[in-house]
């Protein structure tokens, strides 16, 4: 049985302490005031030992404030528990002895028996798919308020088998959102598949997601099984789902709907067990109305759309991203980057995200010979993406001035280039010109 630590000063409470006999994770009970009433031993492990949580304040106990966290910025389940009388999730980064975490806080309202609230049943999830500190490992990180929305909608779809579609640009770690869905739901424990859509011809996407028996085409010497059978009891993680041709969509619409299909070459129909997670950077919305892509297969898909922000989005996590990544990269060992590298890379727009900064890393330390990233081992598009911008008049232009077109035109692309933060088509789309006419002028500006 879980040991239970009440308040001195709230005997009263047993029945209410109770509550946590039976709760694994790190529980409390706090009072209307903020105060810490009673815990479990999961929670004392964590936040404190003896009498040390007891009697003080939630919010000084998880993140050092003065102030509930409403008050400090954040959004304040207890508060919204209140507000609302109903049960209320948030996740908020604690503080631990192993340093800030992750923690999905349930907040649950506790009644008497005249239905009147007496305090706070509250619950912490602590979060495995992500960390908020440089690590070694293979997960998601970051602590911005960008990214923590991001985590707060992956862990909201992780536990149901809703099909979740995953919208970004390149190189935003939409992999990596798609394994923290897997690794957080009740399949867990079996496969996860993915399949890379955008480098599957017609053929080969019917054979590689049904699989094909023996002699069903030229060069079928045996039987092949199918990634939807791999998959069977996981995951099914179709990447840019937008490249599948219109005929094969059709196909896929039709395993979505029946949860059957049927091998290249087959005849029985095959049962499908799999959770469903799409990702594309394309607006499929657009590819719908152009005629590119099923619309009955995209509300199949788009059951519960998460939106990956970009590096530009989140850009308080560079440094947390920077030594994390040198903490995975093989052979970064001992590397840094230097404060003026980090000055040069934080004005940078990383149109390719993650996948961009960590070809950076990678660059930069086949050219630094003392183990230290300098500005110098920077490619050339950073160093000068930077020196555009510092080119550019703190005070803007004035409408009253007169100045060449061309010129009008380099300072407004230079600008809304850096603080737009959806991908160039979308840009193009916006300035009302070609995808190519914007990658032209872009380019001239380097």
């Amino acid at each position: 049985m879980t040991e239970i630590q009440i308040s001195k000063t709230q005997a009263s409470l047993p029945e209410l302490a109770a509550l946590l006999d039976v709760i694994k994770e790190p529980a409390t009970i706090i009072s209307l005031n903020y105060e810490i009433l009673a815990c479990n031993q999961a929670y004392r492990s964590i936040y404190g030992e003896g009498e040390a949580v007891l009697g003080r304040p939630c919010f000084d106990v998880s993140h050092g404030y003065n102030v509930p966290c409403d008050q400090a910025g954040e959004s304040c389940p207890l508060k919204r528990c209140q507000e609302s009388g109903q049960r209320q999730r948030v996740l908020h980064l604690h503080n631990t002895p192993n340093g800030e975490e992750h923690v999905d806080v349930e907040m649950n309202p506790v009644r008497n028996a005249q239905g009147e609230m007496i305090g706070y049943l509250e619950i912490m999830h602590l979060v495995k798919e992500a960390r908020a500190r440089p690590g070694d490992g293979d997960g998601m990180v970051g602590r911005s308020q960008a990214f923590s929305r991001m985590l707060e909608m992956l862990r909201r779809a992780a536990p149901s088998d809703i099909t979740v579609l995953l919208l970004g640009e390149s190189g935003s770690g939409k992999e990596l959102a798609a394994r923290a869905v897997h690794d957080a739901s009740s399949r867990a424990r079996g496969p996860f598949v993915t399949v890379e859509c955008s480098g599957l011809t017609e053929s080969l996407f019917e054979s590689e997601l049904f699989g094909h028996e023996r002699g069903a085409f030229t060069g079928a010497v045996g039987r092949k099984k199918g990634l939807i059978e791999a998959a069977r009891g996981g995951t099914l993680f179709l990447d840019e789902i937008g490249e599948i041709p219109l005929p094969q969509q059709v196909k896929l619409l039709r395993l979505i709907e029946t949860g059957t299909y049927r091998t290249v070459g087959g005849i029985e129909p095959q049962h499908a067990d799999f959770r469903l997670v799409c990702a594309t950077h394309r607006n499929l919305k657009q590819m719908v109305d152009e005629g590119r892509f099923r619309q009955d297969l995209f509300y199949r898909i788009s059951a519960f759309p998460v939106i990956l922000p970009s590096l530009a989005e989140r850009a308080e996590d560079l440094e947390l991203l920077i030594n994390s990544l040198l903490a995975r990269i093989p052979g970064a060992e001992g590397y840094s980057v230097t404060d003026a590298a980090l000055k040069v890379l934080r004005q940078y727009a990383f149109p390719g995200n993650i996948r961009e900064l960590r070809n950076i890393l990678e660059r930069g330390m086949l050219l630094a010979d003392d183990h230290r990233i300098g500005v110098q081992h920077l490619p050339y598009e950073c160093q000068q993406d930077n020196q555009e911008q510092s080119n550019i008049p703190s005070g803007g232009i004035s409408l009253d001035d007169v100045i060449p077109l061309d010129q009008l035109e380099r300072y407004y692309l230079l600008r809304i280039s850096a603080k737009f933060k959806g991908d160039n088509r979308s840009l193009a789309e916006r300035l009302g010109v070609s995808e190519r006419t914007l990658y032209r002028k872009l380019s001239k500006l380097k």
